[in-house]
């Protein structure tokens, strides 16, 4: 019941939004955009409506219709896909996942920002690698993003510490990985999970990103050679990766298989067994503290560490990150793409950008914002984490990466469950790999 209330809901404002549109047009006086509403105490609707009073007042006469949608996040693209499908109803500003903009160009539902970038002397405080998440293929630039997240090694210092592990904990390649879970393992702590890393078809993208990305990259390897345009499904540093997930299964460093198969480990993992303990090293995202600050964990400052994933051997750069992120895009059908400019570099010029940043502990991808103050005195996780961003990675942003990466999830489970050997494994996901994008289309 609550579910068919949730699509109904999704569904009239969906209509409200195709009525306003269809309505009243688009015109130079007025600026549609559309969000996904993430609630849960999540700043986005807040910064855009921050960002509205100020166009607003900046622009007398002028007007910004804020249109949020809420629901998930599936429901949210295709909400968005229709609305783009027409001039009368398509946004003038989108709020677009950066893992979306390569689909979303290719359809022709975005305008290139390019020559507008140029002229705008914020874009050169922005990340390089928060520019590279919003280029696609063609080589051009279809959005700026808000924020980001990356991964790291989050650890317990007590559960290290008191397995022998010198503290801060710097672990230099994968092998002291293991080597610091084989020690809170040899403690003999039964209550204890030495190591955390995503490993089943429930984790979804968790498992893609945060598990196994998080190896490939560090070796050198890749899923997608960009400069030749073609899917690596066969790679040594692929067949590593497995054989990482391997060790830790078969050694019994990781959770238990039916914890690892659930798909409420990450909020577990979250919620439940760093705070409380049970987990020495989680490979997780920048996002946990969320969870922590105010009344949900204020000792987490004290008990938590973090330390950059290790790329395999110690090789340059020494450390790796998956990133990812949401960005503000122009509609290609806007009716009014100035205004929709205007109004998307309002809302993140350097102040409102630190706002949502600072709001909703995100990392920032603007230089300046990470060095103004009040930033990084947030907590103690946001300096070496913004610190990140300059070894970071972005998933390929292409329409069949999510195929791909179901592919990688099958993999990592079967190795994890022991059904496979990770050589069968990686086999299995070349033969699949191939045959979803074409023999064309590989390396």
């Amino acid at each position: 019941m609550k579910k068919l209330a949730a699509c109904l809901a999704v569904a009239a404002i969906a209509a409200t939004a195709c009525g306003e549109g269809s309505g009243n047009g688009s015109d130079d006086r007025t600026v549609k955009v559309v969000h996904l509403d993430f609630g849960g105490g999540d700043p986005t609707a807040d910064w855009l409506q921050r960002a509205k009073k100020q166009y607003e007042k900046e622009n007398p006469g002028k007007t910004v219709k804020l249109q949020p949608i809420t629901g998930g996040v599936e429901d949210y693209y295709g909400q968005v896909a229709r609305m783009q499908q027409s001039p009368s109803t398509a946004p003038d500003v989108v709020l677009e996942d950066s893992s979306t903009i390569e689909a979303d160009a290719q359809a022709g539902h975005l305008l290139p920002l390019d020559d507008r970038l140029k002229q705008w002397k914020d874009w050169d405080r922005f990340e390089d690698a928060a520019k590279t998440a919003t280029r696609a293929q063609d080589g051009k630039t279809y959005g700026v993003l808000m924020a980001s997240d990356v991964r790291a090694l989050w650890y317990n210092k007590k559960l290290l510490k008191d397995a022998g592990v010198t503290i801060p904990w710097k672990p230099e390649s994968w092998g002291e990985v293991l080597d610091a879970a084989r020690a809170v393992k040899d403690k003999g702590a039964a209550d204890v999970v030495p190591l955390n890393i995503y490993a089943s078809k429930a984790a979804g993208e968790g498992t893609s990103m945060q598990g196994f990305e998080m190896l490939l990259y560090g070796t050198g390897d890749t899923l997608y050679d960009e400069q030749a345009k073609k899917w690596v499904p066969k790679s040594k540093g692929f067949d590593d990766a497995l054989a990482f997930y391997d060790t830790v299964f078969s050694e019994q460093l990781g959770p238990s298989p039916q914890q690892a198969l659930s798909g409420e480990l990450p909020n577990t993992v979250n919620e439940k067994m760093l705070p409380e303990g049970g987990l020495a090293i989680a490979l997780d995202g920048s996002w946990l503290p969320r969870a922590w600050e105010g009344d949900g964990w204020p000792e987490w400052q004290d008990t938590m560490g973090i330390a950059p994933m290790p790329t395999q051997d110690g090789q340059e750069p020494g450390a790796t990150s998956m990133s990812g992120g949401f960005s503000l895009a122009i509609g290609k059908k806007s009716g009014n793409p100035d205004g929709g400019w205007d109004f998307l570099t309002t809302a993140l010029d350097k102040a409102n950008t630190a706002w949502v940043n600072t709001r909703g502990n995100l990392t920032t991808v603007r230089e300046d914002v990470a060095a103004s103050a009040g930033y990084a005195e947030r907590n103690a996780s946001v300096a070496p984490l913004t610190e990140l961003l300059k070894v970071t990675h972005f998933r390929p942003a292409l329409p069949d990466y999510p195929k791909v990466s179901a592919e990688i999830q099958a993999a990592v489970e079967s190795v994890a469950t022991g059904q496979s050997e990770p050589d069968e494994a990686a086999e299995t996901y070349r033969k699949n790999v191939t045959a979803i994008v074409g023999a064309d289309q590989v390396k």
